[in-house]
């Protein structure tokens, strides 16, 4: 079974006939559909209308697909939830979610659509658990730069201010089976910095990154993709350990390192992110 990645995440206006049709030629594994915060409040209503027009024309191969909406609170989401119901997308993502309760309200109108949550408020973050466990949840994208200006915090390169909250959110995703996406890279032209974030998020746990530019694409695919030396470690693992298991032990030794099943898994679960990786990029 392959694993869906979630390596690069780019937000795209809803807006704007011309960048949707760019991104379905992107390396990018998800695409964020936005009619919040990429769309000023004249454009709301014709935004909703290109961007049913344009997912139904299709050509985005195996990416996945989110629509951000407003918020239900705001004059423009509930609009927003009924048009995006019946849009050719694998998930709505929901700005600013704090409770289950918003979900419940969501789901009423959206119905057996997916769900997917932006974190990035405090009261958000303290109930990452319920809102992880919630039946239509997929995934959380993380609102960084929204919670630092909650938090009253600075915005500092190893963002020490951000931990807490990331590693709540990280919990609580891998606890309740969702994917987990990390926040955005402002300066989109810093290669430098964009990939020492990557590898911070990497590292972390997280699926993959959202991006605000194309140009930040192959930074993310680099740093949350496994690489051939990556591959060669997962094979070589899984072929040490079963050689193993066939003569009665129940661990092997590749490399000087001890080998055992939860090593195994990982493996597996390396190369059948490479596998669907491969996929996506052929279709």
């Amino acid at each position: 079974m392959m694993t869906r990645p979630l390596r690069s995440v780019l937000y795209i206006p809803g807006s704007k006939p011309r960048a949707i049709e760019k991104a379905r030629g992107l390396a990018v594994d998800a695409i964020i559909f936005d009619l919040e915060d990429a769309v000023s409040p004249e454009e709301k209503a014709a935004a909703r209308a290109t961007l049913a027009e344009e997912l139904e024309k299709g050509g985005f191969g195996l990416r996945l697909k989110l629509v951000r909406i407003n918020g239900l609170e705001t004059d423009w989401g509930a609009d927003d939830a009924r048009a995006a119901a019946g849009m050719q997308a694998d998930a709505v993502l929901l700005p600013k979610v704090e409770s289950t309760a918003q979900l419940d309200a969501l789901a009423r109108i959206t119905g057996e659509a997916r769900l997917w949550a932006m974190m990035e408020t405090p009261r958000g973050i303290l109930n990452a658990g319920e809102i992880a466990a919630h039946p239509l949840m997929d995934g959380f994208v993380m609102g960084t730069n929204d919670l630092v200006k909650e938090l009253g915090a600075r915005a500092t390169p190893d963002r020490l201010a951000m931990l807490p909250a990331l590693g709540q959110c990280l919990l609580a995703a891998r606890a309740y089976g969702i994917a987990a996406v990390d926040g955005v890279y402002n300066a989109f032209k810093d290669t430098e910095g964009l990939a020492a974030e990557c590898r911070q998020g990497r590292d972390m746990g997280f699926d993959g990154k959202t991006l605000i530019h194309p140009a930040q694409v192959e930074t993310a695919n680099a740093a949350f993709g496994p690489s051939e030396d990556d591959l060669d470690l997962a094979r070589r693992q899984i072929a040490a350990y079963e050689a193993a298991k066939a003569e009665g032990q129940g661990v092997a030794v590749v490399d000087g390192k001890i080998v055992e099943n939860l090593h195994v898994d990982t493996a597996r679960k390396l190369l059948a992110q490479a596998e669907a990786i491969d996929a996506i990029e052929k279709g």
